[in-house]
C-alpha cells in the first residue's frame, strides 16, 4: 500500500499552538496543537517561547522544535481526517 508524501513548505503562527502550515502540494491546514502538547516530549511546548521557535526541517521537511518533537508532515497534511485521533492518542501521553 503507497502513500503520499508529503513535504511541509512553510508554516505562519496564527495565534498561541495554532499554526498555518502550507504542503508542497499547495494544501495548507490551520492545525491547533494545544491538545498534543502533552508527555515527555510535546509538554515542553507548552511554554509559547519554545513552542514559537518551531522551524521546517530541511531534510524532513516537516515542523521541528528545538528539544526534538516533530510531526509526521503527512499527518499534518491530513490532519482534518486524521487530528482526532492524535488527540485521543495524546490522552495517554
Amino acid at each position: 500500500m503507497k502513500h503520499p508524501i508529503h513535504r511541509v513548505e512553510s508554516f505562519e503562527i496564527v495565534s498561541d499552538y495554532v499554526l498555518r502550515v502550507r504542503f508542497e502540494d499547495h494544501a495548507e491546514a490551520v492545525i491547533d496543537f494545544s491538545p498534543m502538547l502533552v508527555g515527555k516530549l510535546y509538554g515542553p511546548l507548552r511554554d509559547l517561547d519554545v513552542f514559537e521557535r518551531v522551524r521546517v526541517d530541511p531534510e524532513s521537511h516537516t515542523l521541528v522544535w528545538p528539544n526534538g518533537a516533530d510531526f509526521d508532515p503527512a499527518i499534518l497534511h491530513d490532519w482534518e481526517q486524521r487530528g482526532p485521533a492524535m488527540r485521543d492518542l495524546a490522552q495517554g501521553w
